[in-house]
Protein backbone atom coordinates (compact mmCIF):
# COMPACT_ATOMS: atom_id res chain seq x y z
CA UNK A 1 0.00 0.00 0.00
CA UNK A 2 1.40 3.37 -1.25
CA UNK A 3 0.08 6.21 -1.75
CA UNK A 4 1.12 8.70 -5.08
CA UNK A 5 1.40 12.48 -4.67
CA UNK A 6 3.30 15.26 -3.20
CA UNK A 7 3.20 17.15 0.46
CA UNK A 8 2.56 20.53 -1.67
CA UNK A 9 -0.81 19.43 -1.95
CA UNK A 10 -2.96 19.51 1.29
CA UNK A 11 -5.49 16.95 0.07
CA UNK A 12 -2.22 14.59 0.50
CA UNK A 13 -0.87 16.30 3.63
CA UNK A 14 -4.80 15.31 5.08
CA UNK A 15 -4.25 11.68 4.35
CA UNK A 16 -0.60 11.30 5.67
CA UNK A 17 -1.41 13.56 8.77
CA UNK A 18 -4.44 11.01 8.86
CA UNK A 19 -2.24 7.62 8.63
CA UNK A 20 0.10 9.55 11.52
CA UNK A 21 -2.84 10.14 14.04
CA UNK A 22 -4.05 6.35 13.25
CA UNK A 23 -0.04 4.84 14.10
CA UNK A 24 0.01 3.40 10.26
CA UNK A 25 3.12 3.43 8.17
CA UNK A 26 2.20 4.94 4.67
CA UNK A 27 4.51 5.44 2.13
CA UNK A 28 4.41 8.65 -0.27
CA UNK A 29 5.83 8.08 -3.46
CA UNK A 30 5.73 10.49 -6.81
CA UNK A 31 3.24 10.02 -9.07
CA UNK A 32 4.42 7.83 -12.12
CA UNK A 33 5.42 8.49 -15.28
CA UNK A 34 7.14 11.28 -14.28
CA UNK A 35 5.39 12.97 -11.03
CA UNK A 36 2.62 14.37 -13.67
CA UNK A 37 -0.49 13.64 -12.87
CA UNK A 38 -1.78 13.66 -16.65
CA UNK A 39 0.96 11.43 -17.62
CA UNK A 40 -0.59 8.41 -19.84
CA UNK A 41 1.13 6.14 -16.82
CA UNK A 42 -0.90 7.38 -14.00
CA UNK A 43 -3.77 8.39 -15.98
CA UNK A 44 -4.25 4.45 -16.57
CA UNK A 45 -3.99 4.35 -12.86
CA UNK A 46 -6.99 6.93 -12.37
CA UNK A 47 -8.43 8.62 -15.16
CA UNK A 48 -9.54 11.34 -12.51
CA UNK A 49 -5.91 12.32 -12.86
CA UNK A 50 -5.76 14.56 -9.33
CA UNK A 51 -3.64 13.48 -6.54
CA UNK A 52 -3.42 11.57 -3.72
CA UNK A 53 -4.66 8.20 -5.01
CA UNK A 54 -3.58 5.09 -2.79
CA UNK A 55 -2.03 2.16 -4.58
CA UNK A 56 -3.69 -1.30 -2.78
CA UNK A 57 -1.58 -4.04 -4.78
CA UNK A 58 -2.37 -2.56 -8.07
CA UNK A 59 -5.82 -1.56 -7.21
CA UNK A 60 -6.62 2.47 -7.24
CA UNK A 61 -8.58 4.30 -4.28
CA UNK A 62 -9.02 8.39 -5.32
CA UNK A 63 -10.23 11.09 -3.79
CA UNK A 64 -8.51 11.88 -0.21
CA UNK A 65 -11.83 11.66 1.73
CA UNK A 66 -12.27 8.25 0.82
CA UNK A 67 -8.56 6.97 1.43
CA UNK A 68 -9.19 7.96 4.93
CA UNK A 69 -12.00 6.12 5.07
CA UNK A 70 -10.58 2.96 4.02
CA UNK A 71 -7.77 3.41 6.27
CA UNK A 72 -10.24 3.70 8.50
CA UNK A 73 -12.03 0.73 7.66
CA UNK A 74 -9.57 -1.29 7.58
CA UNK A 75 -8.95 -1.20 11.23
CA UNK A 76 -5.20 -1.30 11.94
CA UNK A 77 -3.91 1.38 14.48
CA UNK A 78 -5.71 3.78 16.65
CA UNK A 79 -8.70 5.42 15.60
CA UNK A 80 -8.92 8.10 13.46
CA UNK A 81 -12.45 8.72 14.25
CA UNK A 82 -14.16 9.35 17.38
CA UNK A 83 -16.20 6.68 18.93
CA UNK A 84 -19.30 8.47 19.58
CA UNK A 85 -21.50 8.51 16.71
CA UNK A 86 -22.61 11.88 16.86
CA UNK A 87 -19.09 13.19 17.20
CA UNK A 88 -17.58 11.24 14.27
CA UNK A 89 -20.29 12.73 12.14
CA UNK A 90 -19.42 16.04 13.28
CA UNK A 91 -15.53 15.33 12.63
CA UNK A 92 -16.79 14.15 9.15
CA UNK A 93 -18.82 17.50 8.66
CA UNK A 94 -15.51 19.61 9.32
CA UNK A 95 -14.23 17.95 6.87
CA UNK A 96 -17.28 18.21 4.69
CA UNK A 97 -17.39 22.25 5.93
CA UNK A 98 -13.46 22.65 4.50
CA UNK A 99 -13.88 21.06 1.19
CA UNK A 100 -17.54 23.22 0.13
CA UNK A 101 -16.83 26.42 1.71
CA UNK A 102 -13.12 27.21 2.73
CA UNK A 103 -11.21 25.56 -0.35
CA UNK A 104 -13.08 26.88 -3.28
CA UNK A 105 -12.39 30.98 -2.24
CA UNK A 106 -8.84 30.11 -2.12
CA UNK A 107 -8.18 29.80 -5.79
CA UNK A 108 -10.05 33.44 -6.00
CA UNK A 109 -6.82 34.69 -4.24
CA UNK A 110 -4.33 33.09 -6.19
CA UNK A 111 -5.69 34.97 -8.98
CA UNK A 112 -5.95 38.23 -7.05
CA UNK A 113 -2.18 37.49 -6.50
CA UNK A 114 -0.95 40.79 -8.15
CA UNK A 115 -1.69 44.15 -6.72
CA UNK A 116 -1.64 46.07 -9.80
CA UNK A 117 -4.53 43.42 -11.08
CA UNK A 118 -6.83 43.07 -8.30
CA UNK A 119 -10.13 43.89 -8.38
CA UNK A 120 -11.46 44.50 -4.79
CA UNK A 121 -15.40 44.10 -5.49
CA UNK A 122 -13.96 40.47 -6.14
CA UNK A 123 -11.64 40.37 -2.60
CA UNK A 124 -14.99 41.55 -0.94
CA UNK A 125 -17.29 38.95 -1.74
CA UNK A 126 -14.46 36.19 -1.53
CA UNK A 127 -13.44 37.45 1.66
CA UNK A 128 -16.93 37.14 3.37
CA UNK A 129 -17.54 34.04 1.64
CA UNK A 130 -14.26 32.60 3.29
CA UNK A 131 -15.54 34.00 6.80
CA UNK A 132 -18.60 32.23 6.28
CA UNK A 133 -17.14 29.09 6.22
CA UNK A 134 -14.85 29.80 8.88
CA UNK A 135 -17.89 30.86 10.95
CA UNK A 136 -19.38 26.94 9.94
CA UNK A 137 -16.07 25.46 11.18
CA UNK A 138 -16.68 27.25 14.79
CA UNK A 139 -19.89 26.84 14.96
CA UNK A 140 -19.61 22.76 14.58
CA UNK A 141 -16.36 22.42 16.53
CA UNK A 142 -16.91 20.45 19.68
CA UNK A 143 -15.59 22.13 23.31
CA UNK A 144 -12.07 20.78 21.81
CA UNK A 145 -9.37 20.89 22.24
CA UNK A 146 -9.17 19.50 18.64
CA UNK A 147 -12.18 19.77 16.50
CA UNK A 148 -14.21 16.76 18.45
CA UNK A 149 -12.85 15.76 21.76
CA UNK A 150 -8.94 15.47 23.05
CA UNK A 151 -7.68 13.46 20.12
CA UNK A 152 -7.23 14.73 16.28
CA UNK A 153 -9.40 13.35 14.44
CA UNK A 154 -10.58 13.19 10.68
CA UNK A 155 -12.04 17.38 10.62
CA UNK A 156 -8.41 17.96 11.77
CA UNK A 157 -6.68 16.28 9.32
CA UNK A 158 -8.81 18.10 6.48
CA UNK A 159 -8.87 21.57 8.18
CA UNK A 160 -5.12 21.81 9.53
CA UNK A 161 -3.57 21.88 6.01
CA UNK A 162 -6.40 24.19 4.15
CA UNK A 163 -6.05 26.57 7.16
CA UNK A 164 -2.31 26.63 6.40
CA UNK A 165 -2.76 27.65 2.90
CA UNK A 166 -4.66 30.48 3.78
CA UNK A 167 -2.40 31.45 5.99
CA UNK A 168 0.04 31.63 3.50
CA UNK A 169 -2.40 33.27 0.61
CA UNK A 170 -4.87 35.33 2.33
CA UNK A 171 -3.94 36.35 5.63
CA UNK A 172 -0.30 37.01 4.69
CA UNK A 173 -1.12 38.73 1.58
CA UNK A 174 -4.61 40.44 1.91
CA UNK A 175 -6.10 42.63 4.60
CA UNK A 176 -9.67 41.64 3.71
CA UNK A 177 -10.04 39.29 6.50
CA UNK A 178 -8.73 38.80 9.97
CA UNK A 179 -7.13 35.16 10.79
CA UNK A 180 -9.78 33.67 13.20
CA UNK A 181 -7.03 31.25 14.39
CA UNK A 182 -5.30 34.12 16.46
CA UNK A 183 -6.65 35.12 19.35
CA UNK A 184 -8.55 33.81 21.69
CA UNK A 185 -11.72 32.00 20.11
CA UNK A 186 -12.65 28.65 19.17
CA UNK A 187 -10.39 28.34 16.26
CA UNK A 188 -7.68 29.86 18.26
CA UNK A 189 -7.32 27.16 20.77
CA UNK A 190 -8.11 24.62 18.25
CA UNK A 191 -5.15 25.87 16.15
CA UNK A 192 -2.82 25.90 19.44
CA UNK A 193 -4.07 21.69 19.94
CA UNK A 194 -3.04 21.40 16.34
CA UNK A 195 0.58 23.19 16.96
CA UNK A 196 1.21 21.22 20.16
CA UNK A 197 0.30 17.53 18.58
CA UNK A 198 3.43 15.76 17.16
CA UNK A 199 1.65 14.00 14.18
CA UNK A 200 0.00 17.05 12.75
CA UNK A 201 2.32 19.62 13.60
CA UNK A 202 4.86 17.33 11.51
CA UNK A 203 2.60 17.38 8.55
CA UNK A 204 1.55 20.95 9.00
CA UNK A 205 5.71 21.67 8.97
CA UNK A 206 6.18 19.79 6.35
CA UNK A 207 3.06 21.34 4.02
CA UNK A 208 4.10 24.65 5.16
CA UNK A 209 7.51 24.57 3.82
CA UNK A 210 5.97 23.37 0.37
CA UNK A 211 3.68 25.93 0.38
CA UNK A 212 6.48 28.39 0.77
CA UNK A 213 8.46 27.56 -1.94
CA UNK A 214 5.88 27.15 -4.34
CA UNK A 215 4.87 30.79 -3.22
CA UNK A 216 8.24 32.07 -4.17
CA UNK A 217 7.42 30.28 -7.76
CA UNK A 218 4.50 32.14 -8.11
CA UNK A 219 5.90 35.32 -6.65
CA UNK A 220 8.87 35.25 -9.68
CA UNK A 221 6.51 34.44 -12.07
CA UNK A 222 4.01 37.17 -11.38
CA UNK A 223 6.98 40.01 -11.03
CA UNK A 224 9.02 38.69 -14.27
CA UNK A 225 11.80 37.04 -12.55
CA UNK A 226 10.80 33.53 -13.86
Amino acid sequence: MKLYGAVASPYVTRVMMFAAIKGIELPLEPVPGGGSPRSPEYMAFTPIAKIPSLDVDGKCIAESEVICEYLEDLGEGKSGLPADPMDRATSRLISRIVDLYLAPHTGTFFQQMNPAKRDEQVLASTAQALGKGFSYLEHYMGPGPFCVGDKPSLGDCSAAPYVMLIKKVVFANFDVLADPTEGEGRLATWWQAIEADKSCSHWVNEYSTAVDSFMQAMGKRITGQA
